[in-house]
Formats: C-alpha cells, sequence, structure tokens
C-alpha cells in the first residue's frame, strides 16, 4: 500500500454505483483528471459519465483489472457483500496491492468481515461511509467517516479530498460505519421535530418562510431545518437521499444498539414513523416526506409536487 502513489494520470480508478450520489462523487474524480471506470447494474445509468470520458466495463471482474483503487457506493448490505465477498465479486478479481473503499453506509460487522478476507490477499479495505445528501455530493462537501489503517487512509486522502470536506478516520475496520450510525440517529429524530414544527406553523396560520428566518439560525437550527424544510415547504420530495435507504440505516443502528444492551426509544419510534411512509407509497421520495405521513396522522393536507 505504501508503494501507491495516488496521483492523476497515474492511479486508475474504479466506481461502482452511479446513483443519486455516487454518480456526482465519481464525476468529482473525473474532473480532477483521475481515469476512471464505472459498473452499474443499470448500464443506463453511468452513461452521463461515460460521455464525461469515464469507461463502462461489463463486468466487476472487467473493472477491477482495470483498477488500482476501487469505490463502491452502493444500496444495501447485501449489494456490498455480493458486489464485494461474492463468486464474482472484487475481492474474487482482486490482486495483491489494491485498495477498495466502500462508501455505502452498511454494517460495522460487514465492513470488519471484508477487511479480513482482503487482508488475507493483500488487498487494503476502507469503509468509508458519508454524510451530505445530494448537494453535498453534487458540491463535494461530504462529510466522510473512515474506518481503516491509518497510513491506507492516509494515502488515500487525496481522493478523499475530491469528495468532501470534513475527512475523519475514526478508528480501525468498522469505526466509519459505527459512527455513520451515531449520524443516522441524530438525523432521525432532528427529522421528526422538523416536521412537528411544520405541522404547527401551519396549523397556527403563520408564514412558514417568515418562522424560519427566526428560528433557522437560533438554537434550533439543523442541517434539515435549513436544507429540507424548504422543501417540503415547496412540496418536493425528490430523493436526495431514499426514504428506504434510510429505513436501512436505522435497522442497523437499532441492531447494533441491541447488540450492545442500549434501548434507543427515539430512533425505534423514528423507524416506525418511516415505515409509514413507506406504506403511504413514498419509499423511493427523500427523506422529507415524514411530513407526509405526519400531516396525514393529523387529517391535514400538505403540498406535493410532482415526486410527492
Amino acid at each position: 500500500m505504501s508503494e501507491l502513489a495516488i496521483a492523476p494520470g497515474q492511479t486508475r480508478l474504479g466506481w461502482i454505483g452511479t446513483g443519486v450520489m455516487g454518480a456526482s462523487m465519481c464525476g468529482h474524480l473525473l474532473d480532477a483528471g483521475y481515469q476512471t471506470t464505472c459498473f452499474n447494474r443499470s448500464p443506463e445509468k453511468a452513461e452521463p459519465l461515460v460521455a464525461r470520458g469515464a469507461s463502462l466495463a461489463g463486468s466487476v471482474a472487467e473493472l477491477v483489472a482495470q483498477s488500482d483503487v476501487v469505490f463502491t457506493m452502493l444500496g444495501y448490505p447485501q449489494d456490498v457483500r455480493q458486489v464485494v465477498l461474492g463468486s464474482d465479486g472484487i475481492l474474487a478479481a482482486a490482486r495483491s496491492g489494491m485498495v477498495l473503499v466502500d462508501m455505502t453506509t452498511s454494517q460495522p460487522s460487514l465492513a470488519m468481515e471484508i477487511a479480513e478476507a482482503a487482508e488475507r490477499q493483500g488487498v487494503a479495505a476502507v469503509d468509508a461511509p458519508v454524510s451530505g445528501g445530494d448537494v453535498g455530493a453534487r458540491e463535494a462537501r461530504l462529510s466522510i467517516m473512515i474506518g481503516g489503517r491509518e497510513e491506507v487512509v492516509r494515502t488515500l486522502t487525496p481522493l478523499l479530498e475530491l469528495l468532501g470536506t470534513t475527512i475523519v478516520r475514526q478508528g480501525g475496520p468498522g469505526a466509519g460505519q459505527h459512527t455513520k450510525m451515531v449520524n443516522q440517529t441524530l438525523i432521525a429524530t432532528n427529522m421528526i421535530g422538523v416536521c412537528e414544527a411544520l405541522l404547527y406553523a401551519q396549523a397556527a396560520e403563520l408564514d412558514l418562510e417568515t418562522v424560519l428566518r427566526s428560528v433557522a439560525s437560533g438554537a434550533a437550527g439543523s442541517w434539515s431545518l435549513s436544507n429540507l424544510a424548504p422543501r417540503m415547504m415547496g412540496g418536493d420530495f425528490a430523493p436526495g437521499f431514499f426514504v428506504e435507504h434510510f429505513i436501512k440505516d436505522m435497522g442497523i443502528a437499532l441492531d447494533e444498539a441491541n447488540r450492545m444492551g442500549l434501548a434507543l426509544p427515539g430512533l425505534a419510534l423514528a423507524r416506525q414513523l418511516y415505515e409509514a411512509v413507506r406504506a403511504q407509497g413514498h419509499a423511493r421520495d427523500g427523506t422529507q416526506a415524514l411530513i407526509l405521513a405526519l400531516a396525514t396522522l393529523n387529517a391535514r393536507t400538505w403540498p406535493t409536487g410532482a415526486s410527492g
């Protein structure tokens, strides 16, 4: 790993998963001049990147053969397991000296399993989930939470700095995923407060934009209030982060909490409310769709756009 020099024109990158966030993130690496090969189960989703200069691999093995560092940005832990550990996955085709960076929000235990399997093949594996949503991905302002060997993370820093502004190694394998669970726990209950506050303001017949000017910059301020409340108010439920993926994350956090003997009733409540959002048909909408479920609970209407 210490012999891998990260530089445009020298380091070959592979990117698997070109969804809402992955496409933007991969685009930043392309823009920096890195030779990049993409793979996606739906190849058409990678076409904009190909138009910008990326190569498109027909299989994971083909991508691995053309890459020194492979990034994954997938949906679910089972996707990560298949793509990394499957019989036709990354490690089945990997060679010694490669680096794997999984940026999916996944299970800490799976991150540790991958790191152990990779180590046996001379491959360095890092778990590096992110926070910041579609906006953070587009603007390269993500917070990247990293688990892995210190020297590996240090070598990868030039690439990570193209994707985010807050890059922190939290510890060994799995520590990045544990930190992302802390992040999701913070967001989950905060989202309930944001939605309930907006419903209260609506019921009190206040002007919501005027209310936000007063509360968003004070002690009640939060990223969700500043970035997602305006989307809710405009009936914009396009996904910066899918409801179904957030439910997945909360499930991982609750499973880990159970394993550690923790009771997290606020997180459990948030998950149940988001299950109601999914049941109402909004699984592929953004997490701000929580307000629709709470509006229904109160027999109130809320504006919706095309995505709502």
